[in-house]
């Protein structure tokens, strides 16, 4: 399975978070983690720990002294391009305008955050002219 075809549970998004942000790690330290921030067991853990791997979005690797340590394979920006992508295909019917207009309809948009998709779609349409 490439990259680009990885999907993940929102569970599987809590253990990639801490290996995103702290990774590479022990078993034991996301375990320990995933405790502290969730409160799952050891077991819910390793299983998770377990899928990421066998959907190739982490690596481990068994270090000499024993301990397996977890790397994450899949990049945020690239997992979250996917989700973001999904979701616009699934309920907006691939439309951005659509799921923009719905969401400033129902939610402000700061001055700051319309300066910057102003900005946005202006370096756009540049690019589409060159």
């Amino acid at each position: 399975m490439t990259e680009s075809h990885i999907s993940l549970t929102q569970a599987e998004w809590s253990v990639m978070e801490c290996l995103w942000e702290a990774g590479p790690l022990t078993g034991r330290k996301v375990t320990q983690h995933m405790e502290q921030q969730n409160g799952w067991s050891r077991s819910t853990t390793l299983t998770l720990l377990s899928r990421l791997e066998h959907k190739g979005a982490i690596e481990s690797v068994t270090t000499e002294s024993g301990p397996k340590i977890f790397s994450p394979l899949l990049g945020r920006e690239d997992a979250a391009l996917r989700e973001t992508e999904d979701f616009l295909s699934r309920v907006y019917q691939g439309s951005l305008s659509l799921m923009v207009n719905s969401l400033t309809k129902k939610q402000a948009i700061s001055r700051e955050e319309l300066v910057e998709l102003h900005e946005l779609l202006k370096g756009l349409e540049e690019e589409k002219h060159d």
